[in-house]
């Protein structure tokens, strides 16, 4: 007999909107949302709730939610503290600069996106063992509603089948040994996926801890599959992996203290350097999706990421000048290469002479009634990471090593250009896009938001802030309404489809180059209200579910 407050893993809802003042959850998956809200009824607080949810997405979001992959988090404690958790891929030891180059220099994009080689050491469950410490429930508690997911099977939604079928191809190319993903006939909405070995795997986490990832029947199992398909994850690489506290990464934006990750998230330096610049301009006067917004937002994005091709990697590998890139005289110098209604020209835009200092990925929120948030995304980098699944143990590896910079100038799968900041180096962490985000006001909880979309995902969290910050709009407006993007290169700015016919001819009267494209990203949101209640907001552009109460 399912509890009351349970969903039916076989019927069913997406729910776009939920308010409460006990806690919620958002996720992109709705049985993964009320895993979250679960634990949050059983007297676990925010944490709980995250972990739980991060571990069914595992199973119900194949192609994003996982344990063979790695993220960030974010915390806010009640008692005030701000805390952020770095668990990202690293390179394996084995892993070089030139590990992508043919024999005449150039770069092998399908190895460095593909099958065995494309994969990082994975860094997920270690983040999850990190974050129990501020945990109230027993992890055997947390992990159940996966397992039993797993075990027991759920019924896809109309989004995953299609995935299923449409990546069957490379789930056959680039497998050693049969997976639960492909089947004979085309998957269709409302079929059971069950993962019967991703259930044992899961199961092992449960009885031994982090141990029960890198160490035992599952690292055994990583490193044959590695063997089998000539991959370099080695033991000693899972037995040295470690996830790491780091400083956030907090700046001030009228009234609100932002708290975001610090590097290796390039968010950490492209959000506050794009929000500061934004804060010189009365953004506010010139309203939504204005031409002038439009504009002065495009070129401030333009700016930011010519200075993240130059600038940002590892900073346990390479002195990154943070303070230097978000400090007034350097935005101050940047914005004088601002024109208002004139298009910039990204081969005339370079990276800036900062000082020298010594889409697949997936996003959750959780909050609870004591004031407690957790804002994560994790990922695989793409839709179902390396396609490989480590055989016997049912999980997917990520292709995370194609966020590095394969070889200088060229571009990764998102298009994004590096240098020799995040070139290749044995246990470096590549750079990353992701950009977990809480807001405070006034010391209190305010917004929590994320979203997943490679190099979109800054972008993104930048819009949906300065339109709840300065165009006022309602939290699902703020989410929903049409996203653009642009990434210095290529010089265009990209638009959903929904964006309108008007607002994209202004832009190219200015002498942009617009192009229409699918959705960008799925924000997930959760606002605090004058009351004390939340809202939650999970973004209609795929199966994004929330619950709370």
């Amino acid at each position: 007999m399912l509890p009351a407050h349970a969903q039916n893993p076989y019927q069913y809802s997406i729910q776009k909107t939920a308010s409460g003042k006990n806690g919620a959850v958002v996720s992109a998956h709705p049985l993964a949302s009320e895993a979250g809200l679960l634990m949050l009824q059983k007297g676990g607080n925010a944490v709980d709730a995250a972990i739980a949810t991060q571990l069914a997405l595992a199973v119900v979001y194949p192609a994003a939610g996982n344990i063979g992959g790695g993220g960030f988090m974010v915390l806010h404690l009640a008692n005030g503290r701000n805390l952020t958790l770095d668990f990202r891929e690293k390179a394996p030891l084995a892993g070089h600069r030139d590990m992508y180059l043919d024999e005449k220099g150039e770069a092998d994009l399908n190895k460095s996106q593909h099958g065995h080689l494309a994969a990082g050491v994975p860094g997920t469950i270690a983040g999850i063992f990190q974050a129990m410490q501020y945990a109230r429930l027993p992890f055997k508690t947390i992990i159940q509603p996966a397992i039993d997911l797993a075990a027991k099977g759920f019924a896809i939604t109309e989004a995953e089948a299609s995935g299923l079928n449409s990546d069957k191809e490379d789930f056959l190319k680039y497998n050693t040994r049969p997976t639960a993903f492909v089947r004979d006939n085309a998957w269709k909405a409302g079929d059971t996926l069950l993962q019967k070995e991703l259930a044992k795997t899961l199961e092992r986490i449960r009885d031994h801890g982090q141990k029960g990832f890198y160490e035992g029947r599952t690292a055994q199992l990583i490193i044959a599959e590695m063997k089998r398909g000539k991959g370099l994850i080695t033991m000693e690489d899972l037995k040295k992996y470690h996830a790491v506290w780091r400083t956030p990464s907090t700046f001030q934006y009228k009234g609100y203290e932002v708290i975001t990750m610090p590097l290796p998230s390039s968010g950490g330096v492209l959000l506050p350097m794009m929000m500061k610049m934004t804060e010189r301009f009365p953004i506010s006067r010139y309203g939504f999706h204005s031409d002038s917004a439009l504009q002065l937002m495009t070129e401030i994005e333009r700016l930011a990421y010519a200075d993240r091709a130059k600038f940002l990697g590892d900073p346990d590998f390479y002195p990154v000048p943070v303070s230097a890139l978000t400090s007034e005289e350097y935005i101050t110098q940047r914005l004088k290469l601002y024109r208002p209604g004139i298009a910039g020209n990204s081969n005339d835009i370079q990276a800036g002479d900062a000082p020298k200092e010594s889409e697949q990925t997936t996003h959750f929120n959780t909050i609870d009634k004591e004031g407690n948030a957790v804002s994560i995304t994790t990922t695989l980098n793409g839709g179902y990471g390396s396609h490989t699944v480590v055989g016997g143990a049912g999980f997917l590896l990520n292709n995370e090593m194609d966020d590095f910079s394969v070889k200088p100038g060229v571009p990764n799968m998102f298009g994004a250009v590096g240098g020799e900041a995040n070139a290749i180096e044995p246990g470096k962490r590549m750079l990353s896009s992701m950009t977990p985000v809480i807001a405070l006001k006034g010391g209190q909880l305010a917004i929590v938001t994320g979203t997943p979309g490679g190099t979109t995902i800054t972008t993104s969290v930048y819009q949906t802030l300065v339109n709840l910050i300065d165009f006022n709009l309602s939290p699902a407006d703020a989410v929903n309404k049409p996203k653009f993007h642009m990434q210095w290169l290529p010089d265009q700015v990209f638009v959903e489809k929904e964006f309108p016919a008007e607002k994209k001819a202004a832009l190219e009267k200015m002498g942009y180059k617009v192009v229409s494209r699918g959705r960008i990203g799925r924000t997930e949101l959760i606002v605090r209200q004058p009351d004390g209640s939340y809202q939650a907001i999970g973004d209609s552009r795929g199966d994004d579910s929330v619950a709370g109460y």
